[in-house]
């Protein structure tokens, strides 16, 4: 096959706004370089809105929940998604050794939840969710609810990548409850 058919072609040039720096010409901070500013990494990170998820296990410490939002779908054939979890957490044994877990994506109420289980008591009562022995903990609301057999476990720098199974999920209408820039937003129901 003919390398040149897999390049881009432009007729044109770009034209920038005068006075702005060509975005290929801002100073860039690489990883191996001994100044790169990890907490304006995060920063930039922060510019991609996501939206915010709960994931809860029943694990040896008992059912637990994290607030998390590095969460993506992997395939839909099989039904594949994966989500993230720091490896300094104080609960990353007890996430990283249970094999089955429930994604829950939050709707806009639901601030005081995600705060709970990124910073609070992260043991869930009994009155909190719905669960039967085999199956991972429901909490009552949310958006939309994944229930998932982890399949692969793959240390990322400090991270642990989890990849699941959908076994089945749910979902209902509303507004879902998002993160950008360090702060929470809403992200309305879509019209018909």
């Amino acid at each position: 096959m003919d390398g040149s058919r897999l390049r881009p072609r432009f007729p044109y040039r770009p034209v920038l706004p005068r006075g702005r720096a060509s975005p290929s010409r801002r100073s860039v901070s690489k990883p191996s370089d001994t100044a790169f500013d990890i907490p304006a990494y995060r920063r930039a990170l922060g510019g991609f809105a996501t939206g915010v998820c709960v994931v809860t296990a029943h694990t040896g410490e008992g059912p637990l929940g994290i607030t998390i939002n590095s969460f993506t779908s992997v395939s839909l054939n099989p039904p594949l998604v994966l989500w993230c979890l720091d490896r300094a957490s104080d609960r990353h044994k007890a996430f990283a050794s249970a094999d089955r877990f429930a994604v829950h994506m939050l709707p806009a109420e639901d601030r005081e939840m995600s705060d709970r289980f990124a910073w609070g008591v992260c043991r869930l009562s009994s009155d909190e969710f719905d669960s039967s022995s085999a199956e991972p903990p429901r909490l009552k609301n949310a958006l939309t609810r994944l229930e998932c057999v982890a399949t692969e476990r793959i240390v990322m720098g400090d991270h642990l990548t989890i990849v699941g199974a959908v076994q089945r999920f749910e979902t209902a209408p509303g507004a879902a409850l998002v993160y950008y820039r360090g702060r929470y937003g809403v992200a309305p129901e879509p019209e018909a």
